[in-house]
């Protein structure tokens, strides 16, 4: 995963996705906005939850992505949920259609951010299904290592 640098501020995250989904790469893609959706985000009115990317006819789009209406708009606003376009390189597309048609992998965003040129991105990550006994064994490691890091900063 790639970690958010100095320059990027994270305008929303899928923390649910790390819950659900076991990740296999990671592609930085631009998305497409209109009107006033980007003075939205910048009062923080963006939101990942039930989001999923789709590769169709050479395209990425992006799907449930909730941009909430700028505050101060007007008929220029746009509809919250529509579907946005997401910007890749066609070798990206191809490879990631490619992938996606294999079995359990799906394109799920991951965050939400300005890159360090004001441009809105999106992280989409590669991922596969985890399964109920996945998601239980991740939160016993999870809590085990929560208790070790409370006994060692008990000791010293």
């Amino acid at each position: 995963m790639s970690k958010v640098t100095q320059s990027q501020k994270v305008l929303a995250k899928n923390r649910r996705a790390f819950y659900d989904y076991e990740f296999l790469e990671t592609y930085e893609a631009g998305i497409v906005l209109k009107g006033t959706e980007v003075r939205s985000l910048r009062e923080g009115g963006g939101q990942l939850t039930d989001t999923f990317a789709l590769a169709r006819k050479g395209e990425v789009w992006l799907f449930g992505l909730y941009i909430r209406p700028f505050s101060h708009g007007n008929r220029a606003n746009q509809i919250p949920d529509r579907p946005r376009k997401l910007l890749l390189h066609r070798r990206q597309i191809d490879q990631l259609a490619a992938k996606v048609t294999q079995a359990g992998l799906t394109l799920v965003p991951i965050k939400l951010y300005f890159a360090k040129n004001n441009l809105v991105k999106v992280e989409l990550g590669l991922a596969r299904g985890k399964k109920r006994h996945d998601k239980r064994a991740a939160l016993a490691k999870k809590d085990s290592q929560r208790e070790v890091e409370r006994a060692l900063k008990a000791r010293g």
